[in-house]
């Protein structure tokens, strides 16, 4: 609900209200001061459709959920506007005698304050509904956006554990590579001590003949 349309509408009602009780004392009196009264109810009704024309304009800067309910509280705002022009005109063009005076007063302004009165109190009800729907919006709006924002939250935490999973798996695959140059190296360097020593002991048992077959020579002779 638009905070500047109930502002504006607030001001309607006390101005509707106010008018009404002029309609009724304007056709009260006769002479001057009816022509007085007459005239401070056109003054008012001409601030009332300012205010209208200022609810219009506010309900269809909104969106289109919310200008669709305003404008139809408008609607019902701008029948009661005509009543009271309607009001006002009987007024002006009542006959001058007391009786069809009476007569006015006791049943036709009677009926409209009646229809009025009633008209008000079912657009406050509406206007009370209206503000209690739409704190429940932004009651639900804001539980929304709450629990967006929590959301976001937790795919970026889960965002960075993929991705320190994904770096320890590149690190295990790096230690995996290690360790099999590391297994290959070692692998080279055992059979290399082995032909070492294949060498070694073919050398040691060459040496061992050599010296038998000297000593062999040299005993012999």
């Amino acid at each position: 609900m638009s905070e500047v349309f109930e502002g504006y509408e607030r001001q309607y009602c006390e101005l509707s209200t106010n008018l009404l009780r002029k309609c009724a004392a304007a056709g009260a009196v006769d002479g001057e001061q009816r022509k007085q009264k007459i005239s401070e109810i056109k003054s008012g009704l001409e601030d009332a459709e300012a205010l209208i024309r200022k609810m219009d304009l506010e309900a269809r800067s909104l969106q289109p959920g919310v200008k669709t309910v305003l404008l139809a509280k408008l609607r019902e705002y701008k029948n009661d506007l005509n009543n009271l022009k309607t009001e006002l005109k009987r007024i002006t063009t009542a006959n001058s005698s007391l009786a069809a005076r009476d007569d006015l007063l006791e049943s036709g302004m009677a009926d409209a304050m009646l229809a009025t009165a009633d008209q008000r109190g079912r657009l406050l009800m509406s206007t009370e509904r209206q503000t209690k729907s739409g704190d429940r919006i932004k009651e639900s709006s804001r539980t929304m956006l709450e629990t967006e924002e929590l959301g976001v939250s937790i795919l970026q935490d889960l965002h960075q554990q993929r991705q320190s999973l994904l770096h320890a798996h590149e690190t295990i695959h790096g230690v995996d590579d290690n360790i099999g140059r590391s297994k290959r190296i070692l692998t080279a360097m055992s059979r290399r001590m082995d032909r070492n020593k294949w060498i070694m002991g073919s050398l040691v048992m060459a040496l061992v003949l050599v010296i038998l077959l000297v000593l062999y020579f040299k005993l012999s002779r």
